[in-house]
């Protein structure tokens, strides 16, 4: 189980979190995060489980739109004409962590964790997902998980980012 975050945690996202870095473990593939609305909150989940955490290669951690650009080699006008918070832009966040990381899979989240804003006119609770691959398999989700606060918006974003690197895993 998890050490340091077990306290803010539902047990079945540990041990999700468990059973996901097992198999990463098992199957010797590396991973990275790029998460803008979870702050680094699956990141520091992926770390925090003894005996696995080495399967985690790195983690970006891009909030602002030029941290995205910066980091993640994704082009300005792409994240202005599309807006940071979308599918184009959760897909280049996972290409970007695969293109600068050693990893063989990459979970990208960007998306709304409380109100947007004042220059967004975006939706509280929308979170774009994707998940690529090394291989070039990519999958992206989008939630709407709603007024639920920004706790319940980032949990609701572990359980999925964890369900898409399993199923990742299994592919």
């Amino acid at each position: 189980m998890t050490e340091t975050l077990e306290p803010a945690l539902p047990p079945e996202v540990e041990e999700r979190a468990q059973r996901v870095l097992e198999l990463a473990c098992e199957k010797e593939v590396f991973l990275t995060t790029a998460e803008s609305c979870t702050g680094g909150l699956l990141a520091a989940l992926l770390t925090d489980v003894p005996g696995c955490s080495h399967i985690f290669e790195r983690g970006f951690v891009v909030y602002s739109k030029q941290a995205k650009c910066d980091l993640l080699d994704i082009e300005r006008h792409r994240v202005e004409s599309c807006g940071a918070v979308s599918e184009e832009i959760a897909v280049a966040m996972a290409k970007g962590a695969l293109k600068r990381s050693k990893a063989d899979i990459a979970l990208s989240i960007t998306g709304y964790a409380g109100p947007p804003g004042k220059d967004d006119d975006g939706e509280e609770g929308l979170v774009h997902f994707a998940c690529a691959r090394k291989n070039g398999k990519l999958t992206h989700r989008e939630e709407h998980f709603g007024e639920v606060g920004r706790q319940g918006v980032r949990l609701a974003s572990l359980e999925v980012a964890l369900e898409m690197i399993e199923e990742a895993l299994n592919d």
